[in-house]
Protein backbone atom coordinates (compact mmCIF):
# COMPACT_ATOMS: atom_id res chain seq x y z
CA UNK A 1 0.00 0.00 0.00
CA UNK A 2 1.36 3.42 -0.91
CA UNK A 3 0.75 6.45 1.21
CA UNK A 4 0.92 10.08 0.15
CA UNK A 5 2.75 12.15 2.74
CA UNK A 6 2.21 15.89 2.86
CA UNK A 7 4.83 18.20 4.33
CA UNK A 8 3.89 21.15 6.54
CA UNK A 9 5.51 23.63 8.92
CA UNK A 10 4.12 25.13 12.13
CA UNK A 11 5.34 27.94 14.38
CA UNK A 12 5.25 28.40 18.14
CA UNK A 13 5.57 32.18 18.32
CA UNK A 14 6.26 33.45 21.83
CA UNK A 15 5.73 37.01 23.09
CA UNK A 16 6.67 37.32 26.75
CA UNK A 17 4.89 34.38 28.36
CA UNK A 18 2.22 34.06 25.67
CA UNK A 19 1.92 31.93 22.55
CA UNK A 20 0.28 33.16 19.35
CA UNK A 21 -2.67 31.07 18.18
CA UNK A 22 -4.98 31.37 15.21
CA UNK A 23 -8.62 30.46 14.95
CA UNK A 24 -8.89 28.15 11.95
CA UNK A 25 -11.08 29.56 9.23
CA UNK A 26 -11.37 26.31 7.25
CA UNK A 27 -11.93 22.60 7.89
CA UNK A 28 -10.58 20.52 9.36
CA UNK A 29 -11.01 21.92 12.86
CA UNK A 30 -12.73 25.10 11.64
CA UNK A 31 -13.21 27.46 14.58
CA UNK A 32 -10.60 25.75 16.76
CA UNK A 33 -7.38 27.33 17.96
CA UNK A 34 -4.17 26.15 16.34
CA UNK A 35 -0.60 27.21 15.69
CA UNK A 36 0.11 29.26 12.59
CA UNK A 37 1.39 27.01 9.83
CA UNK A 38 0.68 25.29 6.57
CA UNK A 39 1.99 23.44 3.57
CA UNK A 40 5.59 23.61 2.41
CA UNK A 41 5.52 24.77 -1.22
CA UNK A 42 7.56 23.11 -3.98
CA UNK A 43 11.16 24.34 -3.89
CA UNK A 44 10.73 25.75 -0.36
CA UNK A 45 12.35 24.64 2.89
CA UNK A 46 10.22 23.99 5.96
CA UNK A 47 11.99 26.90 7.71
CA UNK A 48 11.06 29.30 4.88
CA UNK A 49 7.50 27.92 4.83
CA UNK A 50 7.15 28.46 8.59
CA UNK A 51 8.22 32.11 8.29
CA UNK A 52 5.94 32.63 5.26
CA UNK A 53 2.92 31.03 6.94
CA UNK A 54 3.47 33.08 10.12
CA UNK A 55 3.48 36.25 8.02
CA UNK A 56 0.47 35.26 5.90
CA UNK A 57 -1.69 34.15 8.83
CA UNK A 58 -0.69 36.69 11.50
CA UNK A 59 1.17 39.58 9.84
CA UNK A 60 4.29 38.85 11.91
CA UNK A 61 7.45 38.95 9.82
CA UNK A 62 10.44 37.01 11.16
CA UNK A 63 13.74 36.06 9.60
CA UNK A 64 13.62 32.33 8.84
CA UNK A 65 17.02 31.97 10.50
CA UNK A 66 15.52 33.17 13.80
CA UNK A 67 13.34 30.04 13.86
CA UNK A 68 14.64 27.13 15.97
CA UNK A 69 13.53 23.60 15.11
CA UNK A 70 11.41 22.12 17.92
CA UNK A 71 10.86 18.77 16.28
CA UNK A 72 9.22 16.73 13.58
CA UNK A 73 5.69 15.54 14.25
CA UNK A 74 4.63 12.59 12.14
CA UNK A 75 2.21 10.42 14.11
CA UNK A 76 -0.27 8.64 11.85
CA UNK A 77 -3.71 10.16 12.37
CA UNK A 78 -2.45 13.59 13.52
CA UNK A 79 -4.47 15.15 10.68
CA UNK A 80 -7.89 13.90 9.54
CA UNK A 81 -7.07 14.74 5.90
CA UNK A 82 -4.43 12.01 5.68
CA UNK A 83 -0.74 11.59 6.45
CA UNK A 84 0.83 14.93 7.30
CA UNK A 85 4.34 15.44 8.62
CA UNK A 86 5.18 18.81 10.14
CA UNK A 87 8.40 20.50 11.12
CA UNK A 88 7.61 22.68 14.14
CA UNK A 89 9.66 25.79 14.89
CA UNK A 90 10.00 28.12 17.85
CA UNK A 91 10.54 31.89 17.67
CA UNK A 92 10.39 34.69 20.23
CA UNK A 93 9.21 38.16 19.20
CA UNK A 94 9.36 41.52 21.02
CA UNK A 95 6.66 42.16 23.62
CA UNK A 96 5.31 45.15 21.71
CA UNK A 97 4.63 43.25 18.48
CA UNK A 98 1.02 42.92 17.34
CA UNK A 99 -0.68 40.30 15.21
CA UNK A 100 -3.61 40.46 12.82
CA UNK A 101 -5.62 37.67 11.22
CA UNK A 102 -4.95 36.95 7.57
CA UNK A 103 -5.03 34.14 4.99
CA UNK A 104 -6.54 30.99 6.60
CA UNK A 105 -6.90 32.55 10.07
CA UNK A 106 -10.35 33.79 11.12
CA UNK A 107 -8.79 35.44 14.20
CA UNK A 108 -5.57 35.55 16.20
CA UNK A 109 -4.98 35.66 19.94
CA UNK A 110 -2.15 35.57 22.45
CA UNK A 111 -2.68 32.89 25.11
CA UNK A 112 -0.56 32.25 28.20
CA UNK A 113 1.84 29.46 27.25
CA UNK A 114 0.74 27.26 30.16
CA UNK A 115 -2.96 27.67 29.22
CA UNK A 116 -2.67 26.62 25.55
CA UNK A 117 -4.55 23.33 25.63
CA UNK A 118 -7.19 21.60 23.54
CA UNK A 119 -5.68 22.85 20.29
CA UNK A 120 -6.40 21.47 16.82
CA UNK A 121 -4.38 18.58 15.44
CA UNK A 122 -1.49 17.72 17.82
CA UNK A 123 -0.64 21.35 18.44
CA UNK A 124 -1.06 20.99 22.22
CA UNK A 125 1.83 18.48 22.12
CA UNK A 126 3.94 20.90 20.09
CA UNK A 127 3.27 23.73 22.55
CA UNK A 128 4.14 21.40 25.44
CA UNK A 129 7.49 20.66 23.79
CA UNK A 130 8.09 24.41 23.49
CA UNK A 131 7.25 24.98 27.16
CA UNK A 132 9.81 22.38 28.24
CA UNK A 133 12.40 23.68 25.78
CA UNK A 134 11.99 27.23 27.11
CA UNK A 135 12.46 26.07 30.71
CA UNK A 136 15.51 23.93 29.98
CA UNK A 137 18.92 25.43 30.71
CA UNK A 138 21.08 25.88 27.65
Amino acid sequence: MTETIRYTADVVCIRGGDVLLIERGWPPHKGQLALPGGHVDPGETSRAAAARELLEETGIDVDPYDLSLLGVYDAPGRDPRGRYVTAAYLVAVPTDITARAGDDAAAVCWVPLDKARGLAFDHTDIVTTARYRLRAPF
